[in-house]
């Protein structure tokens, strides 16, 4: 997903659409549609717009799509309560499962003996998803540091 669409989809995906966001953010129901119209040329919803509708919201989808657009993955650190031996577990578990999800869309891809574009975004959207989990894994363990 691009940036544009997240920010469309953070908007009106969000319960009540623009009508319920927009007062929250200090804006009219049209003018923040029109921000987030990905056919509108001239209105732009702006970086502190973007950070405000992230925050009200709690949907990180544009802050995901940036990451993206930029070849990041994007890590929720995880906040210290959540950090126990249990849970460390639970994402060794998530990082063997992902780690098998990279393996199998590597092979699926080569089974033709072509690689094509979308089979690589496939692969590469695998791989982040398995860099999260690991660098979740991390922060865990950060946490339980003493």
């Amino acid at each position: 997903m691009n940036i544009t669409d997240a920010a469309y989809a953070t908007v009106h995906d969000y319960p009540g659409g623009s009508e319920s966001l927009a007062p929250r953010m200090g804006s009219s129901a049209a003018v923040l549609r029109n921000k987030v119209n990905p056919n509108n040329d001239t209105h732009h919803l702006s970086l502190a717009e973007a950070v405000k509708a992230v925050d009200i919201t709690n949907d990180d989808r544009i802050l995901e799509a940036w990451a993206a657009s930029r070849g990041y993955a994007l890590v929720k650190m995880p906040q210290v309560f959540e950090c126990c031996d249990s849970a460390i577990v639970e994402m060794m578990g998530k990082a063997w499962e992902t780690h098998g999800d990279v393996g199998r869309e590597i092979t699926k891809t080569l089974e033709d003996g072509r690689v094509e574009f979308t089979e690589v975004t496939r692969v590469e959207s695998r791989i982040f998803a398995h860099a999260q989990v690991l660098f979740n894994l991390a922060a865990r363990l950060r946490g339980m540091a003493e």
